[in-house]
């Protein structure tokens, strides 16, 4: 399985056994729109005894908090979401009404707990600031994708 992202986070996951893998395309949209929790139940689907709680989710590069500013619709998107978590995933700009500098990794990880998900790894780079490693379509506007890939090996 493949991801392609820019500034989204790809999303990996696992059974706790390797017999089962899973990945996710999340952007805000995504995210607000459940893609992790799809995932997740699209996998236990597969497997009826899989509990959440033996998936391990790996966050991917994406773009961080201090540079992705968003505004009162992507805060919006999330209203559902505890007020803890919004209060930290969503830094108000000051001098900017209504513009915020959103916190992907928070926002997936509260996502991935709120259905049962632990087994949480990732989320240390910066797609924006990273330019070597990574592209961004907020920092270049026209841009390539990077790959993040899982895949289950082949018994021999």
């Amino acid at each position: 399985m493949a991801i392609l992202a820019a500034d989204c986070m790809p999303v990996l996951f696992t059974s706790i056994h390797g017999d089962i893998v899973g990945a996710a395309h999340a952007g805000w949209r995504g995210l607000s729109s459940g893609v992790l929790e799809q995932t997740v139940g699209a996998m236990r689907s597969l497997q009826p005894a899989l509990q959440s709680r033996d998936i391990l989710a790996w966050m991917g590069p994406a773009i961080s908090q201090d540079a992705f500013e968003v505004g009162e619709d992507v805060l919006e998107a999330f209203s559902m979401s505890p007020q803890p978590i919004l209060s930290k995933a969503f830094m108000p700009i000051k001098g900017r009404s209504g513009k915020y500098l959103a916190n992907l990794y928070l926002l997936a990880q509260d996502r991935l707990r709120s259905v049962g998900v632990e087994h949480i790894s990732g989320g240390g780079f910066c797609t924006f600031h990273d330019s070597a490693r990574f592209f961004s379509y907020r920092r270049d506007g026209i841009t390539g994708r990077f790959a993040s890939l899982i895949w289950i090996p082949l018994k021999k």
